[in-house]
């Protein structure tokens, strides 16, 4: 199944086995992020999150790049008070807010907004000839869609500075040394190493993994103590859940869960 309408730049490749494929296809401008192209996200990511069926979602540019970055000509010379109206924020908001597990596919470049797509995400497959960067530096700029705070708590500060006030590159093996990534696999492999684990996940109860990912990302910003308590809590609540109950009688008879989707 492929939903693509003639003029989009993103679609839905597919939605197999409770995993949706999202492509941006952008080729004449290398996947840049225009407005067009934020919006179509936004608004496929916001009817995805919706849909019981979808239980987990990929993310791609394609083969040859993810995104090489923001449409410099949409902004060359805008004002303060232009780039301001524009609240570009609302576009990224549905995917930061995903509640469904979401995984990027990297092929070629994730430059700039790219990256910072990147990071929206929950996992990052790349392939071995990937590159990351925030350059915007280099454009007299710096990230402006969370590059600076996401970028920081993935790497930490010292290995952000460097890539934030340089600009340059990192490839693909040292992105997994820094811990930007999650896992490097040949270029032809990709997008197929990250659907391999996007139905591993889709087979799991959908309430506890998703519980995982707001325990997480909510917990991130709180105290150790706070945070733990969020995570006690969502802990507590799945055993309301019939899913938890089929999981444990599995273990304890020695079976396969037989998981339905229910809560």
């Amino acid at each position: 199944m492929t939903d693509k309408q003639q003029s989009a730049a993103v679609y839905l490749v597919t939605l197999d086995d409770g995993v949706a494929e999202v492509r941006i296809d952008r080729p004449e401008a290398r996947n840049a992020l225009n407005v067009a192209v934020r919006r179509e996200l936004a608004d496929l990511f916001s009817s995805l999150s919706l849909r019981d069926e979808v239980r987990a979602i990929v993310l791609t540019g394609g083969e040859q790049v993810f995104v090489a970055g923001a449409d410099v000509r949409e902004f060359a010379t805008a004002s303060p008070a232009e780039m301001h109206s524009r609240h570009n924020e609302r576009f990224w908001e549905p995917i930061a807010h995903c509640p469904k597990p979401v995984i990027a596919a990297v092929n070629g470049v994730a430059l700039g907004g790219g990256c910072e797509l990147a990071m929206h995400c929950d996992i990052i497959v790349a392939g071995e000839s990937a590159r990351f960067g925030q350059p915007e530096v280099k454009l007299g700029l710096m990230p402006g869609a969370g590059g600076t705070q996401r970028l920081v708590r993935a790497v930490g500060k010292f290995q952000a500075m460097r890539m934030l006030m340089i600009g340059g590159m990192v490839s693909a093996p040292e992105a997994l040394r820094m811990g930007l990534v999650s896992d490097v696999v040949a270029d032809e492999r990709t997008l197929e190493h990250a659907r391999a684990m996007a139905k591993e996940i889709a087979q799991w109860p959908m309430l506890a993994v998703e519980q995982i990912k707001e325990a997480v990302l909510a917990g991130a910003d709180l105290s150790l103590e706070s945070a733990l308590v969020l995570e006690r809590k969502a802990f507590q609540m799945l055993f309301d859940t019939a899913e938890q109950k089929e999981g444990a009688a599995a273990f304890i008879e020695k079976r396969r869960p037989n998981y339905h989707g229910e809560s």
